[in-house]
């Protein structure tokens, strides 16, 4: 294998050897999301025509899941290298920028996805779910898996400690996901709230990949896709740079 090929087979494997951790435990978060919030509200909540409320949160959930463990792939791995002194050992290697970007961000693509799988795997029989577009969810998961994991790396580099990494995550991560409408449509939100969702890319992102699923969304899948592959340009031309210049990481 290349270089990049090494660093991107250690970084899977290094999830991958926990995945009960890794893989399994969110999983089982959003089967328990599901069956909370969906038994409690699914005959309250109607959001699309033919669509039960617990169909419409499947996908929510799905890439939920994708986005955040993402995210948490690249970052924890990044953090956990600089804490332990390992990271001296990648930086001796003639591997360039570009080689670091696509192992990491590749490594979090495919935690985001198994996450998202399982997901499916699991809840999927639970609910009548259709596939209207899959070219669109296959679009928007690896758009979204790959953001997350640019924007893992960028926060893992400024990271010093684990309570920095969970400060990022508890305070920007977790509350943007949340707040871009897994379990509900922004067209029941006041308009002020509606206006501040369409500020979150997180929500262009779930709304895009659920139109795949349902043929149905809050806005365009044109203007969401507009939006994810701009914001992933921009925040992967930052991580390639801040890898360039060793951000953090050389002295």
């Amino acid at each position: 294998m290349t270089g990049w090929q090494t660093l991107l087979y250690k970084e899977v494997l290094r999830f991958w050897k926990v995945a009960f951790q890794t893989v399994g435990a969110p999983v089982l978060t959003s089967v328990l999301y599901m069956l909370i919030f969906g038994h409690v509200l699914e005959d309250h909540v109607k959001v699309y025509d033919n669509v039960a409320y617990t169909s419409f949160l499947l996908p929510g959930l799905m890439m939920m899941g994708v986005l955040q463990n993402a995210f948490a792939n690249s970052s924890s791995s990044l953090v956990q290298s600089k804490i332990m002194g390992s990271l001296v050992f990648l930086l001796l290697t003639p591997l360039s920028h570009r080689s670091w970007f696509v192992a990491y961000v590749g490594s979090s693509i495919v935690r985001g996805l198994a996450v998202g799988l399982g997901v499916f795997v699991i809840t999927g029989w639970m609910v009548n779910i259709t596939f209207v577009n899959p070219l669109w969810i296959l679009a928007f998961a690896f758009m979204g898996a790959a953001m997350m994991g640019a924007l893992g790396v960028i926060a893992g580099l400024w990271a010093e400690k684990f309570d920095q990494m969970a400060a990022f995550q508890n305070f920007i991560i977790m509350p943007m996901t949340f707040l871009s409408g897994v379990f509900y449509s922004i067209h029941s939100l006041p308009p002020f709230w509606q206006k501040l969702s369409h500020l979150n890319p997180f929500f262009y992102m779930i709304d895009g990949f659920r139109y795949g699923f349902f043929g149905q969304s809050d806005v365009s899948p044109w203007l969401s896709l507009a939006v994810v592959g701009t914001a992933l340009a921009a925040i992967s031309a930052l991580t390639l740079h801040l890898l360039r210049i060793g951000y953090k990481i050389r002295s």
